[in-house]
């Protein structure tokens, strides 16, 4: 009776096929969190030859936080419409744009920084460093490691989850990736605040 119970929990905190869930509680030997990274790494491998595809479907969500002060639109594409109408998308959706209202992000990732914007946070961190005296490439690694940590805080997917600051962006939609077996992509979003 004790395996159904951790079969069915399982099954709602994943939302993979029972069969699925079985087979993952018979490898993990009835440890819950070993089945779920055995689920995890189950479907990052069913889903790699699908990164690459065309995510052209999709829905655009939007929040209103309360007070009406804040607002998000978020494009979110997948690859069929059939994904795009389902409920596990929508709450998907749903979460992403409720980060994003709490998070402030500026860009999808990393590599939508403009060189501009990097520029000017690295003169900063010159000139903030200059006079403390460390030598140079001490100070180039320390500037280094500002700059990456600049692009960690303002890029979407690299920010932590703030439901759960052991997830990033990223790693829910690898997650749903896995779950609705197809390619998932955020393809942009605006924050609004008065």
């Amino acid at each position: 009776m004790e395996n159904l119970e951790l079969l069915k929990q399982l099954r709602e905190e994943t939302g993979i096929s029972m069969i699925e869930c079985k087979k993952a509680l018979q490898e993990a030997k009835g440890d819950l969190k070993r089945a779920k990274e055995i689920l995890r790494e189950k479907g990052k491998e069913s889903i790699k030859g699908r990164e690459g595809r065309p995510a052209q479907k999709g829905l655009v969500e939007s929040y209103i936080h309360a007070g009406s002060r804040v607002g998000v639109l978020l494009q979110l594409n997948c690859e069929s419409d059939f994904v795009a109408r389902s409920a596990d998308f929508r709450v998907l959706a749903h979460e992403i744009c409720l980060h994003i209202a709490a998070a402030k992000p500026l860009v999808v990732k990393p590599e939508d920084i403009s060189s501009d914007v990097l520029q000017e946070e690295k003169r900063i961190a010159q000139k903030q460093f200059s006079e403390s005296g460390k030598p140079q490439n001490i100070m180039e690694k320390i500037i280094e490691g500002r700059l990456q940590k600049y692009k960690e805080e303002v890029s979407l997917l690299s920010q932590p989850w703030v439901k759960d600051q052991t997830k990033k962006i990223s790693d829910l939609i690898v997650e749903a990736r896995a779950k609705l077996g197809e390619n998932i992509e955020v393809g942009r979003f605006a924050r609004y605040e008065i």
